[in-house]
């Protein structure tokens, strides 16, 4: 492994694509992640790999569809409002099965809205963005580190799956400066063989046929079946999540990304009154870890859900707490990131202290 670096969180990303074998990145600037094309746009080259400032994120999504088709592992990044421009093509990518690693860098909205840190994208993440029945692996990292780590892992996970992966961030991760470590860069040579479906050139054997429709509804409906048999296995093999002090907890906090490192801070301030606080983080925001919270929700005195938006996750800790323990929600909007002294003085408003 290499030593400890101090680095940018979307620089961090940057590096840890390179080294799991990245080698194309087709990206459009927007803020808060424009230093993650800037990046690529120079370590790239130096790697032998392609960098492409395109026109727009329509024709970034349209050019990262292009490359997951040859099996080389490509990734673009955008912020909320590129992300909802690239949702076509990433309907077409998932309806295809092709492999990409996507990353947003959060910011508020909706609308344009501002630059600052938010988590307003949940649900076009988790629900399916764009139209027509899909899913993508969803990782939401909560330090820099992480980001390296899950960065490296979304390749990989792409590849096996042959799916579209997200990595979702915020402003807070995607700017601020942590030490890392960062992996040892792949052997190019053993990553996966595509072999059997990219499209490589057909000299000398059958070619391959890479589409993202059908007009018999039946083929389609077929598709799609394949589709949801995958859906099953990833949900089955994949859901991550972290348990902090929650071993002798009463209240469970639930949050993701960035909210769930404040959260923390929490926990600590809580228990020095005498509050027994612990966390439950996702870090799978899809396949969501619905069956574990579940399990940790059984007595508890409340499960307390905070995050950067009007309660988007909230939907998906009532569909696992289901009726095991009260419920209640505290967030803020537009960019505005709570602090531990807030969310703690709503925690205790809620238990009645």
């Amino acid at each position: 492994m290499s030593e400890r670096v101090l680095v940018k969180g979307t620089e961090a990303i940057g590096e840890a694509a390179i080294r799991a074998g990245c080698r194309l990145f087709f990206g459009y600037p927007i803020t808060p992640q424009n230093e993650l094309p800037e990046y690529m746009s120079k370590r790239m080259p130096e790697v032998g790999g392609t960098f492409l400032q395109t026109e727009s994120e329509v024709a970034t999504i349209n050019m990262v569809y292009g490359a997951a088709c040859t099996g080389t592992r490509v990734m673009t990044s955008t912020s909320s409002p590129g992300f909802s421009l690239m949702q076509e093509g990433i309907s077409y990518m998932a309806c295809a099965q092709l492999p990409a690693v996507l990353v947003n860098v959060v910011r508020g909205g909706p609308g344009l809205g501002d630059i600052q840190p938010s988590q307003g994208d949940y649900w076009q993440a988790t629900k399916g963005g764009g139209h027509g029945d899909y899913k993508l692996i969803v990782l939401a990292p909560s330090t820099v580190q992480e980001a390296v780590d899950l960065t490296y892992l979304a390749f990989d996970l792409a590849d096996e799956y042959r799916n579209p992966v997200l990595i979702i961030a915020d402003g807070v991760i995607g700017q601020m400066m942590e030490p890392v470590t960062f992996p040892e860069f792949r052997d190019l040579n053993t990553l996966p063989n595509h072999g059997s479906w990219a499209l490589t050139g057909a000299k000398g054997r059958e070619k391959h046929i890479v589409v993202s429709f059908d007009i018999d509804p039946y083929v389609l409906e077929k598709m799609n079946l394949e589709l949801v048999e995958k859906y099953k296995k990833i949900e089955a093999k994949e859901k991550r999540w972290e348990e902090y002090k929650l071993d002798d907890a009463e209240v469970v906090i639930t949050a993701f990304g960035t909210v769930a490192r404040i959260a923390k801070s929490v926990v600590e301030q809580a228990r020095k009154e005498g509050i027994k606080v612990g966390l439950f983080r996702p870090i799978t925001l899809w396949p969501f870890p619905y069956e574990r919270l579940e399990e940790i929700s059984r007595g508890k005195k409340l499960i307390f859900d905070v995050e950067m938006n009007m309660g988007q996750m909230l939907e998906d800790v009532k569909l696992a707490v289901k009726d095991h323990a009260p419920i209640e929600y505290y967030g803020r909007l537009g960019g505005v990131v709570p602090t531990p002294d807030e969310i703690l003085q709503a925690l205790k408003s809620k238990l009645g202290r």
